[in-house]
């Protein structure tokens, strides 16, 4: 299926969003990188951050979304970013043109089919000394997707949408380790369960919606085109999400769990 994604919707949480991909790159420690590559790049904010970070390297972002590389491009106002629309399923390193020296790969992964394969081959295609980064949500069990697959199995179209609702996955850090190691990189490996706090001040009367619709509910949006038909799944994907996260004096509390692995091809 593909999915149509929103840049505006995807960048309500943008500095939650965010935090993870400056982890990632905190145990990047490259210092003079010529080629940077930034797979499933998105609306770009954090790509250009990549820019900014290495301002004498050749930066590359690649994504499958139309609508995102479109808000890339509008806000790479000095042109410093090679953008790339391609499914990195289907991508070829070796059309670069050269040995990347940083490969970051920040909440995409868990989007593409063999997707371990394909992190071999990237690897191997690394630069002497390159880096290797990557981090994918590890929050598939709670109860934001959990609900969804109820409300899904309980729908007339139960079955597009349950089909709607499957990732191709992602690994456990001792997968990624594994994997990343026996292709001959030094490997730290490692998850994190982030607690964002969303909507302190009570705007919204449901954020933890707000936040899965700019993300995992996105493909079981694309099933419902009918108005009516997505307004009734929405109503009870919401109450039940509602009960799950409840407002708290700090807010509506997201436990998020994330994985992620740099490996240096020393």
């Amino acid at each position: 299926m593909t999915v149509t994604w929103d840049p505006s919707r995807y960048g309500q949480f943008s500095d939650e969003r965010a935090r993870p991909f400056a982890d990632l790159m905190g145990r990047v420690a490259a210092t003079q990188p010529q080629l940077v590559v930034d797979l499933g790049c998105g609306s770009g904010r954090l790509t250009l951050s990549l820019a900014e970070r290495w301002p004498q390297a050749r930066i590359v972002g690649v994504d499958s979304s139309r609508e995102m590389l479109a808000a890339a491009q509008a806000s790479d106002t000095d042109s410093r970013v090679e953008w790339v629309q391609a499914d990195l399923a289907d991508w070829d390193i070796a059309g670069l043109g050269a040995a990347p020296d940083v490969i970051v790969s920040n909440a995409a992964l868990q989007w593409v089919p063999r997707h371990l394969r394909l992190i071999e081959t990237w690897s191997a295609a690394l630069a002497d000394g390159g880096w290797f980064a990557l981090q994918v949500p590890g929050n598939f069990d709670a109860p934001t997707h959990a609900l969804m697959r109820e409300v899904a199995i309980d729908h007339p179209r139960s079955g597009e949408l349950e089909a709607a609702t499957k990732r191709y996955g992602a690994g456990d850090p001792s997968t990624y380790l594994q994997v990343l190691t026996a292709v001959g990189l030094a490997v730290d490996a490692w998850e994190t369960t982030y607690t964002h706090v969303l909507d302190p001040r009570a705007e919204s009367d449901n954020p933890v919606l707000d936040w899965v619709s700019g993300t995992g509910l996105r493909p079981m949006l694309e099933v419902l085109t009918d108005e009516a038909e997505r307004a009734d799944f929405l109503a009870t994907y919401a109450e039940r999400v509602a009960t799950a996260y409840p407002r708290t004096p700090a807010g509506v509390l997201l436990a998020f769990r994330r994985v992620f692995a740099v490996g240096h091809k020393a």
